[in-house]
């Protein structure tokens, strides 16, 4: 009802209804009340817009307002559309920061490809909304919803049609043009409804465009009080460009191809469009649940060391979170028993039934070790092999599970062939109860990092008991270096003291040997909360009040 009324005041604006300020006003209005407007405007939905706005005007309570209003503007959402670590990220954290108080919403391209059986009350604003692109004003369908009680505004091109109704969202020779007619689209419908946010929050290079946009041309059309926070998931990809396409957005190319702006460090010929966003954003946060700010600037960084080390002091790190409403054993209805740390019986039931679903002997007393694989990651078969080959002398069961569309069981042939054995069961194929029923009954989850922003397995390994233990290409087999730094995250510090450091063998002989001390790390880990209303959403408010405080 909320999201309703606020896209309601959208639609408001467009079609002439009522000023950009006022609109500003009913929007603060609507945020600062939102209980006592859900009980006024019980029937929204049979109401045109003429009696809303009627209602809304002679609603004039009014209380201090005590959250941002943050705008993301990307170009993944779950359930949307999910392609990597970006999706579930925006849709985690902006239901934490609502839940919080603060007043969020997306904008996103409106891609042929969207899934929309998660989006409430999708319906066209009858109006068209104009953008500036290549020497002209285009026009724009505008269409809102509400996904997860977020509100949705997706962007539809009119002549650039083809932009977004492509089979794939990124990997073409056009996207550069694709994704900064977007962001021009995105700013200007801003400006057209009338939202004054309080954040601009982008998005990797393909919103990175939005800094030097915002500030060079948009900030003086009514945003003098907004200001632009980037995230950066992946340094790597950074979209290298000549200097002249930046006119295609209005932008000069000629005050920004300098070596303090968009020029490239190594290719001097080229503008960077992402170390544009780093230079002309109020903040920066990268991603990273493991290093520290200092290792992701000297080494980490893709050739942008130089340019994040000028700008430091607006770099801060986060850890990725995951959804504790969907993960957490003490409310998980796929589980035939729920369990907690007060209260671990639940455990030994979830772990009998996953024995006896996969036909794997409860009689005995192995410990469990489970595996989840997708394809976005490498595998070390030669490593898998050899631990599994030692692992099952010590009467160790595993289960490894493939959650790709091409099965894993195909991919593993070297490990599964010489394995064929009685304490080893492969999987291939999502299936949510049984990947829910393998994290509360293993007792160790391999990892293929503790930076695992797609599947966020240590993560919810930890909620569910399990120890994470990292896999990676050393000698002995399963380990992850773990930086000491006080800027890491508190993630990767819990981490280090605890799993970080240790080997499957390691963890085994604690098991058998210190089962006390094992006993405790577990319950320690299970009532840390990891989830993205914490260290997550923590991070990135500290960002917006200190960007806000400029």
């Amino acid at each position: 009802m909320f999201w309703e009324i606020l896209l309601r005041i959208d639609s408001m604006v467009l079609m002439g209804m009522v000023t950009t300020a006022e609109a500003s006003n009913l929007r603060r209005l609507v945020m600062d009340h939102k209980v006592s407007v859900a009980e006024v405007f019980n029937d929204t939905l049979q109401k045109s817009d003429a009696e809303i706005l009627a209602e809304l005007r002679h609603f004039s309570e009014r209380n201090p307002r005590n959250g941002f209003h943050i705008v993301h503007v990307c170009t993944e959402m779950a359930p949307l559309v999910s392609v990597g670590s970006l999706a579930s990220y925006v849709t985690g954290l902006s239901c934490a920061l609502q839940r919080k108080g603060h007043l969020v919403e997306v904008i996103l391209p409106k891609y042929s490809s969207l899934d929309l059986d998660e989006v409430q009350g999708l319906q066209e604003i009858e109006a068209e909304c104009y953008s500036y692109f290549n020497g002209q004003l285009h026009g724009n369908r505008i269409w809102t919803g509400v996904v997860y009680g977020i509100g949705v505004t997706l962007i539809q091109p009119l002549y650039y049609s083809s932009f977004f109704n492509r089979e794939r969202v990124y990997g073409y020779s056009d996207d550069f043009e694709r994704f900064t007619y977007f962001s021009r689209a995105s700013l200007d419908y801003i400006v057209k409804s009338g939202k004054q946010p309080d954040v601009i929050h982008i998005h990797n290079w393909e919103t990175a465009i939005i800094g030097p946009l915002f500030w060079d041309i948009i900030v003086k059309q009514g945003l003098e009080g907004t200001r632009v926070l980037l995230t950066c998931h992946d340094l790597n990809s950074q979209c290298l460009e000549h200097p002249e396409k930046l006119a295609l957005c209005g932008l000069d190319p000629a005050r920004l191809h300098r070596p303090d702006r968009l020029q490239d460090t190594t290719k001097a010929h080229l503008v960077n469009v992402l170390k544009g966003g780093v230079v002309y954003s109020n903040k920066v946060v990268i991603m990273s649940s493991i290093r520290s700010k200092g290792r992701v600037i000297h080494s980490l960084s893709h050739g942008l060391d130089h340019t994040l080390n000028i700008h430091k002091n607006k770099v801060v790190i986060a850890p990725c979170g995951f959804d504790n409403s969907t993960w957490d054993p003490s409310t998980d209805n796929f589980l035939p028993q729920q369990y907690s740390v007060k209260d671990m019986k639940g455990k030994a039931v979830c772990k009998a039934a996953l024995q006896q679903h996969l036909g794997l002997s409860e009689h005995a007393s192995p410990i469990l070790v489970g595996c989840i694989f997708s394809e976005v990651s490498d595998v070390d078969l030669e490593n898998l092999r050899a631990v599994f080959l030692k692992a099952r002398r010590i009467d160790v069961q595993f289960i490894i599970k493939g959650i790709s569309k091409i099965s894993i069981v195909n991919k593993l042939g070297l490990v599964h062939e010489p394995l064929k054995d009685k304490n080893v069961r492969f999987i291939d194929g999502h299936d949510e109860k049984q990947s829910h029923l393998i994290f509360a009954g293993s007792d160790i989850i391999l990892c293929q990092s503790f930076h695992d922003p797609v599947l966020q397995v240590p993560l919810k390994a930890l909620k569910y008991g399990a120890a994470p233990i990292a896999v990676n290409s050393n000698d002995d087999g399963f380990r992850n270096f773990v930086e000491h730094d006080y800027e890491t995250t508190n993630f990767s510090r819990f981490i280090s003291s605890t799993f970080g450091n240790m080997s499957i063998s390691q963890a085994l002989d604690e098991i058998r040997n210190n089962p006390l001390k094992w006993k405790r790390k577990i319950m320690d880990a299970m009532e840390m909360d990891f989830s993205w209303d914490a260290e997550c959403c923590d991070i990135h408010a500290s960002a917006y009040t200190a960007i806000n405080n400029l």
